[in-house]
């Protein structure tokens, strides 16, 4: 497993702050949840977790090492990333797409050995869409490509995952069925999530971002209040425990005029 950490994040675009001071750690093995509404920063952070943007300030460490003095193989060989919209040729199968997960493994002109191809058939059992492997991606659902980019990092077999909004598409069963195996797996994972509840059920710590700065972070039960949500989604909830299952809930009353004034007002972040 491995361990992500940042220390004084920021990253700016023209002058202008989009994340500013973010510290965030990452244990090996938990399920970190990043919410905040839309503009917060929370597919920025992810990006800059993943490498694919340099931050202004601060540093990102995989382990005890920064992300930047790893090559891109030995990044490529720990650390899995699946997006909201991803783009694949038409002509490309669902089975080769998983198979991309063992490209940092192979050599640029190496055929897929036998352990490939049963590392590739677990994660597309893993992600329940084998029977869809050998169809076209551009024939598939938003939900089936969801599960597809799930399946391909799995076939990474790596310590960490960043997720961004990896329930997007999917129906109730699949949105529950991922998360559940995200919590099974022995791999940190940082997932950005809108929904409040999926989160306080399934994350160990989570990081509220609101404009680009950490708002709050902790256990869900110790973050997810009444006044923290309304001060950063603009909403009047009631915050209880769901029964039946004993977990964290909550219930969405009215919107906030007051906090939705505030929002008007700032800035906002991807």
């Amino acid at each position: 497993m491995g361990r992500i950490t940042t220390t004084g994040l920021s990253w700016s675009v023209k002058g202008h702050l989009l994340l500013d001071g973010i510290d965030l750690a990452a244990e090996d093995g938990g399920v970190v949840g990043l919410l905040g509404p839309n503009g917060s920063g929370k597919s920025t952070l992810l990006r800059l977790l993943a490498g694919l943007r340099r931050p202004d300030t601060g540093t990102v460490r995989l382990d005890d090492t920064p992300l930047h003095d790893l090559g891109r193989r030995v990044r490529a060989r720990r650390l899995a990333v699946v997006e909201q919209d991803v783009t694949a040729h038409h002509h490309v199968t669902v089975r080769q797409v998983v198979e991309l997960g063992r490209t940092p493994f192979r050599g640029r002109f190496d055929a897929l050995t036998a352990s490939d191809r049963r590392i590739v058939d677990a994660a597309l059992q893993r992600t329940d869409i084998t029977a869809k492997q050998h169809q076209s991606w551009h024939t598939l659902s938003g939900g089936e490509r969801q599960r597809t980019q799930l399946a391909r990092a799995l076939a990474q077999e790596p310590k960490e995952i960043l997720l961004d909004e990896p329930t997007n598409h999917l129906d109730i069963r699949h949105q529950l069925e991922l998360l559940d195996l995200l919590a099974s797996l022995d791999v940190t994972c940082v997932v950005a999530l809108h929904d409040l509840n999926l989160a306080a059920r399934y994350c160990d710590h989570v990081v509220v971002l609101d404009h680009g700065q950490v708002a709050a972070a902790g256990a869900p039960e110790a973050v997810l209040t009444t006044d923290l949500i309304e001060a950063v989604y603009g909403v009047e909830v009631i915050v209880d425990r769901e029964p039946a299952a004993d977990t964290l809930r909550v219930t969405y009353v009215a919107a906030s005029p007051r906090a939705a004034t505030r929002s008007r007002d700032a800035p906002g972040a991807r």
